[in-house]
């Protein structure tokens, strides 16, 4: 069998597929296999009505074969073999950006409001209160699942912020943003730019708990988590922004753009430029996209290096 109707098969998805001329085959044996049980002495006539009933059975023979198999019966097939892309169980591929048509789904509109005094409360923490703030919160319901928060890594006084979307699993496991095979490419890309975590760069996300089953978090659980990214941005005073995510974008900006609209331009947030870019876990599958990722980053870097008072905190 050829090399790819292996791959079909493995895949589940053999049933799917025909090779060409194989639903012409199918009515011929049929019509072959009807005439030869049909009786000599029928005669022509008979003949062509055998030959008729033959058809109608090749076609519908040819048909099951292209008939995809229905949930049920493919959840009884024999298990088949992981795919090649299937990252590791190590690797924490949870938060990357949707496909295109997906993207430019709606950020839900805030209807949960956190109460001003807790927003003002939240203001006047330094970072040691902050950070136990964070550790403590019981907010909103993400508090019960979760092993650790994940409040931030890096330098208190750097000129780069750069912010995602929400922790997962690994991330949840140590209570530190952008670690596994995602981190390690965002390094890569801090080098690139004669950047290095925690030196100048300070790593922080939209939400500090992770979401069940790295769901995508609910506006109120977004609500209330960001007092918190708030005072950080507040306390780091960075120079630039750069928002790794559709979902940190989307979050950062209240907007319900895509992200191949909101990349190429400078924002604003709390007062700082702020850059869109894909999220690091999301480049690891769509390779094709590192260079719009650079030039994005290139982009970054011209904006801090224009910034008013850079070097001076």
């Amino acid at each position: 069998m050829p090399l790819n109707e292996i791959a079909l098969e493995e895949l589940g998805l053999a049933p799917r597929w025909v090779r060409k001329g194989a639903r012409g085959a199918a009515v011929e044996d049929g019509v072959r296999e009807v005439a030869a049980r049909a009786p000599s002495g029928q005669g022509a006539a008979g003949q062509e009505a055998a030959a008729q009933q033959a058809g109608m059975q090749g076609s519908a023979a040819a048909q099951a074969l292209t008939t995809p198999t229905t949930p049920h019966l493919a959840a009884t097939a024999a298990p088949t073999a992981p795919s090649l892309s299937e990252p590791s169980p190590d690797d924490d591929f949870a938060w990357f950006d949707a496909p295109a048509a997906a993207e430019a789904a709606p950020f839900a509109a805030n209807d949960t409001p956190v109460p001003v005094a807790a927003r003002v409360d939240v203001a006047t923490l330094d970072w040691d209160a902050l950070s136990e703030r964070v550790a403590s919160c019981t907010a909103c319901r993400l508090c019960e699942r979760r092993t650790n928060t994940v409040f931030g890594v890096g330098d208190r006084a750097a000129e780069w912020m750069l912010i995602g979307e929400a922790p997962g699993e690994n991330e949840d496991r140590l209570g530190e943003p952008f670690v596994g095979q995602a981190g390690k490419l965002l390094d890569n890309m801090l080098r690139a730019l004669s950047l290095a975590r925690g030196e100048n760069v300070y790593i922080a996300n939209v939400i500090k708990c992770r979401p069940p089953g790295n769901r995508n978090p609910e506006p109120d659980e977004v609500a209330r988590c960001e007092p918190y990214l708030q005072r950080q941005v507040q306390l780091v005073k960075p120079k630039i922004i750069v928002a790794l995510g559709r979902f940190a974008a989307q979050s950062l900006l209240k907007t319900g753009d895509s992200i191949a609209s909101l990349r190429g331009r400078v924002h604003e947030y709390e007062g700082v430029p702020v850059i869109v870019t894909y999220h690091p876990a999301y480049l690891l599958r769509s390779l094709h996209d590192k260079s719009k990722a650079w030039t994005d980053l290139c982009l970054a870097r011209d904006t801090w290096r224009a910034a008013p008072g850079r070097g001076e905190q």
